[in-house]
């Protein structure tokens, strides 16, 4: 999966507009980022990943980037 086809899923599962985030965005900074967001992202990783994301590791993500590594 490629960088852009990354931030195009996570863009989708933060309700953010096409386009408006980099791996530089900080968590903080986007809108959709809360509780439901945390729940598509935990959904998003195991459909999409193949991958276990538990809260602990939620919290260790600051920015865009961050979500990415974890990916793959």
């Amino acid at each position: 999966m490629t960088d852009q086809e990354k931030i195009a899923l996570l863009e989708e599962a933060f309700e953010a507009d096409e386009g408006t985030l980099t791996p530089e965005t900080e968590l903080d900074s986007v809108d959709g980022w809360g509780s439901m967001a945390k729940l598509t992202l935990i959904v998003l990783m195991d459909e999409e990943c193949g991958k276990t994301l538990k809260s602990d590791d939620i919290k260790k993500f600051v920015t865009i980037k961050d979500i990415m590594d974890y990916m793959g």
